[in-house]
């Protein structure tokens, strides 16, 4: 009897936690049934819930958290569905959409490899299995892109790498990696807010993500807000101390942050070598910083044109506009050194470019004050023809042109060839029409400031430099050349 009666304890201990598990079974399933209609409705939070609950009440069940998988996957919390898929496939290894989810998981993340490994599995249970086959290929796709971006970053083609990465992506969504050297490669080709934006989503999911700090850094040091700059790549280092790039990034900041203001400071100073030198310096630090390289190019062009090296001064700004096509400041500078060499075509150019781009009252100016001395630089340089500058007395004047016209007076050039002879009388009606000009302190004023001569009769067409000649030596009899030797004259005075 004593055993019969334990027999029966020991029944009616076990009876009860037999009924308890095929009830939670029932009620999990029941879970899950709700989770799935929740899914089907696309509630993909009510979903998780439901599942979860199905998983608390059966955690040994590997399509529960399959199911649960799949629904994170489609909150894009990709990281968390991972770790579902591989519980459900260490339950059940034959477990085919179990390693189909794990496999786009990991696809997803950027783990292409690890992918590979996952579709093989599935398709190892079921070689026909049309999804695996399809995700095997992107997989493998998604590898290739990554060996071909790595090549091209090497190379320093950044446009074929964000196409590598964009293409990656339609792949690998939730790929931070990706995004980061996407983001790196379009800071690289100018293209700061785009990268700005990728690096900003980065981090409005994980503010201690150090790559994406990086690239904001990054952003700002190419659009040469360098303190900023600075501050992004100490965060960055401070989240990751061995980070390579922020490192050396920062490093490269403060140093050209550094020159920069030393030369502005030697250049304010007036020690214009000095400021030069520092300049050059600074040009060094990083060929990659586009923006400030050309305000530095363009400070070196402003020393070089107070040391009135002006070719070097337009060398320096025509690099600066090749790095910024935007850059008004060098723009006006190159236009500025054009002026100075007599080069007003080009100022002009310089000058339309400025006012197309902003048009105020002092660029307007300018531009018409070029096109003026351009179009003064179309007509015969009278100053020049004398020999003479714009500040030549009245007397000077005089005797410049005394000089120049008995040196091409056609009798002195009476035994010359024809071809000779029409060039000099030629000359020797430019140095009367000169005279005439520069010696009539109204005509003069007209001439200097650019006005056409021809508007008040001042026809020099049917101008006769005998005339001016014959007065200015005394009238007819006064003056004569006559030979005294081969090749000789003197002069004969009436």
């Amino acid at each position: 009897m004593a055993a019969a009666a334990e027999c029966d304890v020991v029944m009616a201990a076990t009876e009860p936690e037999l009924l308890d598990d095929e009830e939670a079974k029932r009620e999990a399933e029941t879970f899950k049934e709700q989770g799935n209609a929740y899914y089907a409705k696309k509630d993909y939070n009510e979903a998780y819930n439901y599942y979860t609950k199905a998983i608390d009440m059966c955690p040994k069940n590997a399509s529960y958290y399959g199911n649960r998988a799949a629904t994170l996957m489609m909150l894009g919390r990709f990281r968390e569905a991972l770790g579902d898929a591989q519980q459900s496939v260490r339950l059940d290894d034959s477990f085919v959409r179990g390693h189909l989810r794990e496999g786009k998981c990991h696809l997803s993340l950027g783990n292409a490899m690890a992918a590979c490994r996952s579709f093989q599995r599935a398709l190892e249970l079921d070689h026909k299995n049309a999804q695996a086959q399809q995700e095997f290929k992107n997989a493998n796709a998604v590898m290739e892109y990554e060996k071909i971006a790595e090549t091209d970053f090497e190379k320093r083609d950044f446009r074929k790498v964000v196409f590598c990465m964009d293409r990656a992506l339609e792949f690998a969504p939730a790929c931070h990696r990706f995004k980061i050297l996407k983001a790196e490669c379009l800071a690289m080709l100018g293209r700061y807010p785009e990268a700005q934006s990728v690096a900003s989503d980065i981090l409005r999911m994980d503010s201690t993500n150090a790559d994406a700090l990086y690239v904001r850094g990054l952003c700002l040091y190419y659009e040469d807000c360098i303190e900023k700059a600075v501050q992004f790549f100490v965060q960055a280092l401070r989240m990751a101390p061995d980070h390579e790039k922020a490192c050396i990034a920062c490093r490269n900041a403060k140093a050209l942050k550094a020159k920069k203001e030393d030369g502005n400071k030697a250049f304010k100073e007036g020690n214009y070598k000095l400021a030069y030198e520092l300049y050059t310096e600074a040009l060094g630090i990083d060929p990659n910083n586009i923006k400030t390289n050309a305000k530095l190019y363009c400070n070196r062009g402003t020393v070089n044109s107070k040391l009135r090296k002006l070719d070097d001064a337009i060398e320096d700004c025509t690099n600066a506009v090749k790095l910024d096509d935007t850059y008004i400041k060098a723009y006006l500078r190159r236009a500025q050194c054009y002026m100075d060499t007599e080069q007003y075509e080009k100022a002009v150019r310089d000058y339309e470019k400025v006012y197309q781009t902003e048009k105020t009252k002092e660029h307007k100016q300018l531009l018409k004050n070029a096109q003026l001395e351009l179009k003064k630089s179309k007509r015969k340089d009278y100053y020049k023809i004398l020999g003479v500058d714009k500040n030549s007395s009245e007397d000077e004047i005089k005797k410049a042109y005394r000089k120049r016209a008995l040196m091409h007076h056609p009798d002195r050039h009476s035994g010359a060839s024809a071809e000779v002879q029409k060039e000099e009388e030629k000359k020797f009606k430019e140095v009367g029409e000169a005279f005439t000009i520069l010696s009539d302190p109204k005509k003069k004023t007209r001439y200097d400031s650019g006005q056409d001569l021809d508007e008040e009769g001042m026809n020099m067409g049917d101008f006769d430099p005998n005339n001016i000649f014959k007065a200015f030596f005394g009238g007819p009899g006064g003056f004569s050349f006559e030979a005294s030797g081969p090749g000789s004259f003197f002069f004969q005075f009436g």
